[in-house]
């Protein structure tokens, strides 16, 4: 059984998870502090970095995008050749795009604003940046969490799923993204029916059982976190 070191409201360590259970495959997952960086974690991967997944064989593979790609090549035919990835190569690069957008830029304008200034600081020691929250950042990420669904309803308007007609690593990132935010209840879904629709349709996979059970001690989720028909 492959071991997954992550942190449960991390949107990479969340797609990572997403990915397994969309190919059946079960994991050892480790906790991980991301703000101690512990020496076991770094002979793994010496950045420090989550997600990180060692599989059955020894193999160490690093970064969330790396790690789903590397379940396509040795997991990906039990459900068809290109099962969460498009058939085409256009299609394939834009699923691509948008894993980068969603774990990368909302990552960097949003949910890492949201973590650290909501989960982080309550828990890091002064002399590592703990305290009390920055509200202004607070309020940064908020104003551009309205930027990002309503990017997620203009593709959900135009295609069954965001990066085409059917599931792939585009939807799963943008929900592990989503999942993070909605968890410390910082998404504002009335503001924009067609994401949330998608949304609800994505979080009612099975594949997302285990994501809505998550608990993170002292930080309880928003009451409509794991509501399907929120």
């Amino acid at each position: 059984m492959p071991v997954l070191h992550h942190y449960p409201l991390s949107a990479a360590s969340r797609f990572v998870r997403l990915v397994l259970s969309e190919y059946g495959e079960e994991a050892t997952l480790i906790d991980e502090t991301p703000w101690e960086r512990g020496e076991a974690l770094l002979q793994l991967n010496p950045a420090g970095t989550l997600p990180v997944m060692t599989d059955d064989d020894g193999a160490i593979v690093v970064g969330a995008p790396v790690i789903g790609e590397y379940l396509v090549e040795t997991r990906g035919a039990r459900l068809g050749e290109d099962a969460l990835l498009p058939t085409t190569p256009g299609g394939r690069a834009e699923a691509r795009r948008l894993v980068d957008w969603f774990l990368g830029k909302m990552e960097a304008e949003v949910t890492s604003y949201l973590l650290t200034e909501k989960v982080y600081k309550r828990r890091m020691p002064m002399s590592q940046g703990g305290g009390p929250p920055d509200t202004a950042a607070i309020r940064a990420a908020r104003a551009n969490m309205r930027y990002h669904l309503g990017y997620v309803g203009y593709l959900a308007a135009r295609r069954n799923c965001l990066a085409g007609d059917r599931l792939t690593f585009a939807d799963l990132a943008a929900a592990a993204a989503l999942s993070t935010a909605d968890y410390l209840g910082e998404v504002p879904w009335d503001e924009d029916a067609t994401a949330k629709s998608w949304y609800a349709r994505v979080k009612s996979r099975p594949s997302f059982r285990a994501i809505l059970s998550d608990v993170v001690r002292g930080i309880p989720a928003a009451p409509h976190y794991a509501d399907l028909d929120f």
